[in-house]
């Protein structure tokens, strides 16, 4: 039993024995499936904090041959698969995290990838000592050794694959020394022999030359499409449903603040980190923004591509986004476009995607604080002064004084008016949900919501114990505010919220084109 080959379930043991532990153990027969075929080569990337290395800690506790990892597992779901006794603990395991390999060497770049090598190869050598591997220079050579002498095949997991890409950014010798190295271990026609498993972690997808992955063989499971994997990588929501019953949290908040990233097979997911953090101190706080990835978002959200700017601004007023995922090539430097960037973010964390629609957005209050704290940073004063400006124009609304409603609108057109086109609905829309944006605080607000016989420009319905009433706001260009209000009625969007028994505002808000002014109705219905 070594650090890094064939080591012990201790990490495992940790997070079982943690206060709250969410069993994701059923990934494992899935994995089984694969052991000694050509799909045994699985990369999964997911943004910090979303379980990446309990989830790698473990994979290691199963299968390695370094521990007894039978109690452990006792009443998880692997236990009940026809699969798990046949590999529990059956394999030669090698597992790397190369984050913590990095800190090691003290970010010596230069002994980074020898100091790996060295490693390994030195705990292969006591482990193997019936097989000379002293002239193996390199891991693959070893672990081709010794699979040929002692008939051995490997499970290689690699935590944190993704660390030379995202540390040392600019270091393209050493990126595609690292690739090579990687290359031999799992692509090269001896490794057929000695790999049952290659499993990759990171926040990267595998770094892209061109269109091309640096190793094709592997089938990744990314932010934008895991796949069959999604709902072993955050919580789901009848996981976290569960944790709120347990620990009497409120549900509604934890959506609110955690949930947000949706997939094909895992419709809610939510930050785990983050979930486990405000059960623990019973707060609903922003977690994740004590990262080191959170700090970094000002940089990304100010680069200088055309529509880049324009795209965030939107989604932070809760739009969406269309974005091309297909050009990033899995680097933090190599941006062409703002969709490369926009990428990124989605890799991060900062963005989910819905795959289906291709578009971006901002997933929770979690996430929205941090580009609430990023905007402000890269000074774009046109948002801040408008959230600045947005509880005296929400409580100007409930006083339905509408000069002032009227004229804090102008205002908010009028310094945004650079960043954003007011030609259309869509656009003031946007403009009035930033104008709008302390409201948060008090409702859930839809856009372009199916309510009576039509589609509500923006719909406020109060959240849970918040006495204020709800709002209709329906927009016109180049009409009047009291045509907007006569649209509501007639075609019923009050039936809409038909759960909310409290008063309710209609307000009508009008562009003007040619003058740029606005005018404003309310009526309480």
């Amino acid at each position: 039993m070594g650090i890094y080959v064939n080591p012990d379930h201790a990490s495992f043991k940790k997070a079982v024995e943690s206060q709250i532990y969410i069993d994701k153990s059923g990934l494992i027969p899935i994995l089984n499936g694969l052991l000694g075929t050509e799909q045994c080569y699985v990369c999964v990337s997911r943004a910090r904090r979303f379980g990446k290395s309990v989830t790698a800690g473990m994979i290691k506790a199963y299968y390695s041959k370094g521990c007894d990892s039978r109690e452990l597992f006792h009443g998880l779901e692997i236990e009940k698969d026809k699969s798990y006794e046949t590999y529990l603990n059956q394999y030669d395991v090698i597992h790397v995290d190369m984050a913590e390999m990095w800190s090691n060497v003290g970010k010596n770049e230069e002994r980074f990838l020898s100091t790996f090598n060295k490693t390994i190869l030195e705990e292969l050598q006591k482990e193997y000592s019936m097989v000379d591997i002293s002239e193996c220079s390199t891991i693959a050579m070893a672990l081709s050794q010794i699979s040929h002498v002692c008939k051995a095949q490997f499970v290689v997991i690699i935590d944190e694959w993704d660390t030379v890409f995202r540390e040392a950014k600019q270091n393209k010798k050493l990126q595609d020394e690292y690739i090579s190295l990687l290359r031999a271990l799992f692509k090269g026609e001896s490794s057929k022999r000695f790999i049952a498993l290659a499993y990759m972690t990171g926040i990267l997808p595998i770094k892209k030359y061109g269109i091309e992955s640096a190793l094709n063989n592997f089938d990744e499971y990314t932010m934008i499409s895991p796949k069959m994997l999604a709902k072993y990588y955050g919580f789901t929501s009848d996981e976290v449903q569960r944790l709120c019953e347990q620990y009497g949290m409120e549900f509604d908040k934890m959506c609110e603040w955690y949930d947000g990233y949706s997939f094909k097979n895992a419709e809610h997911i939510y930050n785990p980190n983050s979930v486990v953090k405000a059960i623990r101190f019973e707060a609903y706080e922003s977690y994740w923004s004590h990262t080191e990835a959170f700090s970094s978002l000002s940089g990304y959200i100010s680069l200088n591509f055309e529509g880049l700017r324009d795209d965030i601004i939107r989604m932070f007023a809760g739009e969406r986004c269309r974005v091309k995922v297909g050009s990033f090539e899995n680097d933090f430097v190599s941006y062409k476009s703002k969709d490369d960037v926009m990428t990124a973010l989605i890799h991060l964390g900062y963005l989910a995607y819905d795959l289906e629609s291709k578009e971006a957005y901002i997933p929770n209050k979690e996430v929205q604080e941090a580009f609430e704290y990023a905007i402000e940073g890269a000074k774009w004063s046109e948002v801040v002064n408008a959230m600045d400006a947005s509880e005296r124009l929400l409580r100007s609304t409930w006083q339905k004084d509408v000069d002032a409603v009227a004229d804090a609108m102008e205002k908010v057109h009028a310094e945004a008016a650079s960043v954003l086109q007011y030609n259309d609905e869509n656009s003031l829309s946007c403009a009035i949900t930033l104008a709008y944006y302390h409201a948060r605080e008090y409702y859930q607000i839809m856009r372009e919501a199916p309510f009576g016989k039509g589609y509500a420009d923006l719909v406020f319905v109060p959240k849970r114990n918040k006495n204020v009433p709800a709002m209709i706001i329906e927009l016109k260009c180049d009409k009047t505010p009291e045509e907007a209000i006569a649209q509501i009625k007639e075609r019923n969007y009050m039936d809409g919220i038909q759960e909310y028994r409290g008063n309710m505002l209609l307000v009508g808000i009008s562009y003007d084109r040619k003058t740029k002014k606005h005018s404003c109705a309310i009526t309480e219905w």
